[in-house]
């Protein structure tokens, strides 16, 4: 299924070769200090997966534990100043909207509150950019009706193990799977339990996770 991609290695996992236009999703790895990283073109989110660090990012001293998400708009500088075996998802993102004027944030998941989506699942909205909301997904077991978003959309699993549904194929998902959900694609997430699957999403035009319609365009939840 050439939506879902099933790797712990590849450094790159969804971008222009592979279908997905808006975004650059991609994992980074650091044993080390890694000093100055690459200026990118395009406004960057970023979620430690594991590991334990520190950054500077706009100048600004941060320290780097899973849970942590941060946001770069284009140009701002960064630099990996000290490394545990260290694991940050980035997604960069393409042709990015003009912001408020903040360069740069950190946000803690801890310090977030959950909000309610479809089907019984929450979320918790992660580091500020005007392009695109980041998120983490908290999906109990089961599987959710078929629907679709309006927005384009990169998804990595977390935790938990299920399975990607979409016309009438489908794709098992465990810790390290990521997903393209173009805009409009209708599909089902299964979590096939016992415990919570938890997913980070990045999609554009920002807004919210709980926005959802069914097949015949219905809302699939009410906020």
């Amino acid at each position: 299924m050439r939506y879902c991609i099933q790797s712990d290695d590849e450094e790159t996992l969804f971008g222009p070769a592979r279908g997905c236009a808006g975004f650059h999703q991609r994992l980074l790895r650091f044993d080390a200090a890694g000093g100055e990283q690459e200026p990118v073109d395009g406004d960057d989110v970023l979620y430690v997966l594991r590991g334990s660090g520190a950054a500077t990012v706009g100048g600004e001293k941060v320290e780097l534990r899973p849970g942590t998400a941060l946001y770069r708009a284009e140009g701002v500088g960064w630099s990996i100043d000290e490394a545990d075996g260290l694991e940050l998802l980035s997604v960069i993102v393409h042709d990015p909207l003009p912001g408020d004027g903040t360069r740069h944030a950190v946000v803690a998941i801890d310090d977030v509150e959950a909000g309610e989506a479809t089907a019984g699942r929450q979320f918790r909205l992660l580091a500020p950019c005007p392009s695109v909301t980041q998120f983490v997904g908290y999906i109990p077991a089961g599987r959710a009706p078929d629907h679709y978003h309006r927005y384009d959309e990169v998804v990595y699993v977390l935790e938990g193990d299920g399975a990607l549904h979409v016309g009438g194929e489908s794709e098992p998902l465990r810790r390290g799977s990521c997903i393209h959900q173009p805009a409009k694609l209708v599909h089902s997430l299964e979590n096939r339990g016992p415990g919570e699957m938890l997913v980070l999403g990045v999609f554009r035009p920002a807004g919210s996770p709980a926005e959802a319609y069914y097949v015949d365009g219905t809302p699939a939840h009410q906020y």
